[in-house]
């Protein structure tokens, strides 16, 4: 390689640090933003100063209006960080546990987002244009998690196969056991989840049982 050669792959190597470090900073800012505000919206819901979400990711407010110019750009972006996370649990559980089992911690997983969503779900149902797509983005994410949870499960015997459940509407009755996480809201929603699953494993024959 020739000395020019040499100079231009060096600073083109260069040249190519900053942007990077750029984007990389930008994403580091973005991520502290949906966590902070996720927080946030938990405890103080999505009405909450900006300052709070600011001081939390350790960022001024120019930089969260620069990746989120509205506050509903903002809240979508959490729902769908919150909701992404979710449904990525379950290959995690599928890996780890048998089938039901993995199928139940999924879950309780769900119930977990759900009772600590109740902010972001008032302001989903606001009416608001800017969540217009949310809804179908949920549907997207978790029904397929769900499908494969569930087949997989029946397939293995250890839950009934002769439900055909809808997984939207076991999402659905999920969603309705649970309530506000305050006084023995958490334990009520798990108990009640634990039971809707034993109610899925009762007469689950293993595959040839007569």
């Amino acid at each position: 390689m020739s000395e020019g050669t040499r100079q231009e792959t060096g600073a083109g190597a260069a040249a190519g640090r900053p942007g990077k470090r750029v984007r990389a900073d930008a994403q580091r800012s973005t991520d502290a933003l949906l966590t902070a505000a996720a927080e946030v919206f938990a405890t103080s819901g999505v009405d909450a100063p900006v300052r709070q979400i600011t001081a939390k990711a350790g960022v001024g407010a120019g930089t969260l209006y620069r990746h989120f110019p509205q506050r509903t750009d903002l809240i979508a972006a959490v729902f769908r960080r919150e909701v992404d996370a979710c449904a990525e649990a379950a290959p995690a559980l599928m890996a780890e546990y048998e089938p039901a089992d993995a199928l139940a911690r999924w879950l309780q997983r769900f119930a977990g987002f759900i009772a600590t969503k109740r902010g972001l779900s008032s302001a989903l149902h606001s009416g608001d244009p800017a969540y217009d797509s949310l809804p179908g983005y949920f549907r997207q994410r978790f029904v397929p998690v769900l499908s494969t949870l569930l087949d997989t499960a029946a397939r293995a015997g250890a839950i009934r196969s002769d439900l055909e459940l809808d997984p939207e509407n076991l999402l659905r009755a999920v969603a309705n056991l649970t309530t506000p996480a305050d006084e023995d809201g958490t334990g009520h929603t798990q108990r009640m989840v634990a039971l809707l699953v034993d109610g899925l494993r009762y007469g689950a024959r293993a595959p040839g049982a007569r």
